[in-house]
């Protein structure tokens, strides 16, 4: 009350525009650090690629213990040998650049995971097959377009590079897919 007395309502209007101001300057800061030299739009092709190859691995190990059909625990296997190749990858790139990979994954990531760990048997094979259909074919598209859009042309060396691998894992995908509803 005694701050409004003497700034007015102007002035803390003024304060609070200045707080949130220098608050949104801090974030700026930390994510300026976050992605060293990187122009932000590719630094969050950068981030997704991580998190993505990350929750793949991670699925991917799920599989290897969870799954009945041969097909998705070989394919579980390969998603964890190649997205731990291309996020190492991926890793020197951005050191390179003063950047810094993230550390953890989205609620979504998160609760992709979580949904798995709690099916078993022929439930968790369908909706793993399911899953990495879709999940490719999003990454496919991001592939595509980030080889357009990155401007690091590091970066878009490695998307190009990469985008061969998410095509095989596509192809794979929708014959694990097809090797699971034959299952039944």
């Amino acid at each position: 009350m005694k701050i409004v007395k003497k700034f007015g309502t102007l002035g803390m209007a003024a304060l609070a525009i200045m707080a949130g101001a220098s608050t949104l300057m801090a974030a700026d800061a930390s994510t300026q650090e976050l992605r060293g030299t990187l122009p932000e739009s590719d630094y969050q092709f950068v981030k997704d690629t991580a998190r993505g190859g990350t929750t793949e691995a991670q699925l991917g190990e799920l599989a290897k213990e969870k799954a009945l059909s041969p097909a998705i625990k070989s394919f579980g296997e390969r998603m964890v040998t190649d997205h731990g190749k291309i996020n190492e990858e991926l890793q020197q790139i951005v050191a390179r650049k003063g950047a810094t990979l993230p550390t953890s994954l989205t609620r979504k990531e998160n609760r992709e995971l979580e949904k798995l760990q709690k099916l078993s048997g022929k439930d968790f094979d369908k909706a793993y097959a399911d899953l990495m259909v879709k999940d490719h074919k999003k990454d496919l598209k991001e592939f595509q377009d980030a080889i357009k859009d990155l401007k690091d042309p590091d970066l878009r060396a490695f998307a190009q590079k990469t985008l061969a691998t998410l095509e095989q894992h596509y192809g794979m995908a929708k014959q694990m897919h097809e090797t699971v509803k034959s299952e039944k």
